[in-house]
């Protein structure tokens, strides 16, 4: 007989795949809207906006379920997880600008 995964494992393995499916959806889409770019400023901005698109996604579907299985405070915990999560990537994948010498 084959064993079930406890239903905390569950829910983590949906949360994954959510972020893939969005972290591939969103890499495509940023990949293809310029093609022309190219270097490591772009593939930055890609990675940026692919691993954004993802945490958004997972935010998403698993506020979704929470809602579907009647528990608005799991719903708002996922949104802020997902905030949280968006705030994160963007603090670490920003690029610094700092003023060149010119002297």
């Amino acid at each position: 007989m084959k064993k079930r995964r406890p239903r905390a494992s569950r829910k983590l393995a949906g949360a994954a795949d959510y972020f893939v499916r969005g972290f591939v959806a969103t890499g495509l889409l940023a990949a293809l809207q310029d093609p022309s770019s190219r270097g490591a400023p772009h593939v930055r901005a890609v990675l940026r906006h692919a691993l954004q698109g993802g945490a958004a996604l997972a935010a998403g579907g698993i506020a979704a379920d929470a809602l579907r299985e009647g528990s608005p405070a799991g719903a708002l915990t996922a949104v802020g997880a997902g905030v949280a999560a968006l705030a994160m990537i963007a603090h670490f994948t920003h690029e610094t600008h700092e003023p060149k010498n010119l002297i």
